[in-house]
This record gives C-alpha cells, structure tokens and sequence, in this order.
C-alpha cells in the first residue's frame, strides 16, 4: 500500500494552484482592495456580465460554485447595487439577475486587468503546455461528474 503525501494528493495540489492563481488575479486587478469585492463576488460579477441575465441556478453551473457562496455573493453585490434581482416575465417565480451600471463599470475595469494576468500566468507555459493543462482540465471536471 502506499504512502498518503499531501504534497503529492492531486486535489491538494489543484487547490494549492487555484488560491495562488487566486491571490494574483486578486492582487493584479485591485477588485479586493480598490472594490472591496471577495473572490465569489467577482466571479458573479463576472459570470453575470459575460451571461446576460442568468438565476443563481444558472451561476452554479456556469462556474461550479455552491448554493450558498452564490447566495451570499449575490447578496452582497445587490446590498451594494452592482447586481440587480428580477422577476422572469415568463416565470414570476424565477429571479434574473443583471449588472447594474454600477456593477459593469467596474468589470470593465477589472475584466481587462484580470486577462493580463492571465496572460502573464500563461506567459510561463508553452502555448502546446497551456492547451494540455485546459484539456487535462476539462477531463478531470469531466471524471468528477457523477453517471
């Protein structure tokens, strides 16, 4: 039987990898210190811009977050005017949710921001390195599905 090394544990080192990923899109674009926005806001934020005016069901599978960081997200981004809950014309049950003027302004600055961090992260792969780690990727989010 072999040894458990957390350092070698694949989910640890994914983890790992995603909070400094994490931490330098945080601290190259500003959104924590110039915004005051958390990372599971940013990421509606972000999700709900690029989406149009998708429900918080719709969110959790866009970006694979849970109910209740999605709740609390949209919670405080509506608190602060940046997002904005409506009612579906088609579905009065159902509640839209859309970037106010407020809220696109500033993915508008931090979007940009966030992509040159991308970009310098990727600087250090080579271009066949980044399509084999977004394949790899899109495999293990594939193996985590349940049958």
């Amino acid at each position: 039987m072999s040894r458990f090394r957390l350092a070698d544990f694949l989910p640890y080192q994914l983890s790992v990898a995603s909070n400094a990923v994490s931490r330098a899109v945080a601290t190259g674009t500003g959104y924590e210190s110039r915004f005051g926005l958390t990372a599971a806001e940013w990421r509606v934020l972000a999700a709900v811009s690029a989406a149009g005016s998708p429900t918080q069901v719709d969110l959790g599978e866009a970006t694979g977050m849970d109910k209740m960081t999605i709740s609390r997200a949209v919670a405080g981004l509506t608190t602060r005017r940046l997002v904005d809950r409506d009612r579906d014309t088609g579905d009065r049950r159902t509640l839209r949710l859309s970037a106010t003027a407020e809220g696109r302004r500033i993915h508008d600055i931090v979007a940009p921001q966030a992509l040159g961090v991308e970009a310098r992260l990727l600087a250090a792969l080579s271009g066949a390195e980044i399509d084999t780690l977004r394949g790899a990727l899109a495999k293990l989010r594939a193996a985590c599905e349940l049958p």
